[in-house]
């Protein structure tokens, strides 16, 4: 330990001598450190906001529509979709169950004076508010007695607020949406971009039976939300929902089911995953750029040997050993690649720091990866600095003088 510090020194001080070369030496390293946490960061980001965008969908959210996937299928005849006595059923019958919030959708232009906006129209009930977890900015909800009668009032998003009232105050107020004068009651909190891509607060909410009555000309449910009781198994509701359905659809024995049940938490997971895979697969790619580091300082180091090889016949020839001479060079090739990881993380936390908003994730530092990174920088420096190190220890001293 007692060689450690002037070896450090000495290792400094020929990095000085040389600060262009050495600084292109580590730039390989500079790189790739730089790389690959900015890489990882920025990933780690992405996961975060997809799973802040999949809980727009909800928690322990079941979504179950007609159809066997996301559409409604193949060939044959369309599945009957739902109606209200499907949501009756499976809010009394389905043990676990707090909320079944019915959607019935439409889409239309909504004017306002010399203002319109196209967008989306959710008929549906309060229940839908509870199982979204969505809060009002400002205003109320529906009431039971405007969901019975099938008023013409409405909650709308920020996004659909912005475009036909701007700066004005809503509530109170009136605008046409496909002929039909709908008062504002609320104003729904902003939620921003779903998981898929899609604006959240472009939407209209009004009461299902408004929006049946008037828009649709039916009683069908395309989509119900269910909100599971956080204290039951969700495959268990899921189990009992599915044997309920099939029962009042008179779907039997091995007969596939025509309708299908989706947990918005394997949305969420699959997603997630994806972009774990994604960032593993980049980080990697990256991490090669430290290989090629590695062997830039190899490179240099074996330059160093020769340059220096009357310097270290001296060392030989007045008493020091090979281990001593081994270790100032392989001292040398370490503070190089470390030097290259120090800077490395400085612009990895810059450039992370000011691409997070622009590719809209947050940034997260992670302590860990910049640790690692460092630590896997050093390491770089031990592998391909010690074949240098060792063929300066090897010399003969009295080649060593002779070289000029």
């Amino acid at each position: 330990m007692s060689m450690l510090g002037p070896t450090l020194v000495l290792a400094l001080r020929e990095i000085r001598r040389h600060v262009l070369r050495s600084f292109l030496t580590v730039l390989g390293i500079v790189i790739g450190v730089a790389a690959v946490v900015t890489m990882v960061t920025l990933g780690k980001g992405a996961t975060a906001a997809v799973r802040e965008q999949i809980s727009g969908l909800g928690v322990n959210i079941l979504q179950i529509r007609p159809g066997q996937g996301f559409g409604r299928g193949g060939g044959g005849p369309a599945p009957a979709e739902f109606d209200m006595d499907d949501v009756a059923a499976i809010r009394d019958q389905v043990a676990g169950v707090v909320v079944v919030a019915p959607l019935s959708q439409s889409s239309g232009t909504a004017v306002r004076n010399a203002a319109n906006w196209s967008t989306t129209v959710n008929g549906t009930t309060s229940d839908y508010f509870t199982a979204q977890q969505w809060d009002t900015a400002s205003g109320r909800t529906f009431t039971a007695a405007e969901e019975q009668a099938g008023k013409a009032v409405c909650v709308i998003g920020s996004t659909v607020q912005r475009n036909l009232f701007g700066g004005e105050d809503p509530l109170g107020q009136r605008f046409r949406l496909r002929g039909l004068s709908c008062e504002v009651i609320g104003t729904l909190a902003t939620r921003g971009q779903g998981g898929f891509g899609n604006d959240q607060d472009d939407v209209v909410l009004m009461p299902i039976k408004t929006v049946q009555r008037r828009m649709t000309g039916n009683r069908n449910i395309r989509l119900m939300m269910v909100k599971v009781d956080p204290a039951y198994d969700v495959a268990a509701v899921t189990a009992s929902i599915q044997s309920l359905l099939r029962e009042r659809r008179n779907i039997r024995g091995a007969k596939q089911d025509d309708f299908n049940i989706f947990d918005t938490a394997q949305i969420s997971e699959t997603l997630q995953g994806t972009t774990r895979i994604l960032t593993s697969l980049l980080g990697a790619v990256a991490a090669v750029s430290l290989l090629v580091g590695g062997i830039g300082i190899m490179n240099i180091m074996l330059v160093s040997v020769t340059e220096r090889t009357r310097e270290i016949g001296i060392r030989l020839a007045i008493g020091a050993v090979g281990r001593e001479v081994l270790l100032q060079f392989l001292v040398e090739a370490v503070v190089l690649a470390c030097l290259g990881g120090v800077i490395g993380l400085l612009l990895a936390l810059l450039a992370s720091w000011a691409l997070a908003p622009m590719l809209q994730v947050p940034f997260l530092f992670d302590v860990r990866i910049n640790v690692l990174a460092f630590a896997f920088s050093a390491l770089i420096g031990v592998i391909f600095g010690y074949f240098p190190a060792r063929q300066a220890a090897q010399l003969n001293p009295i080649e060593a003088l002779r070289h000029e």
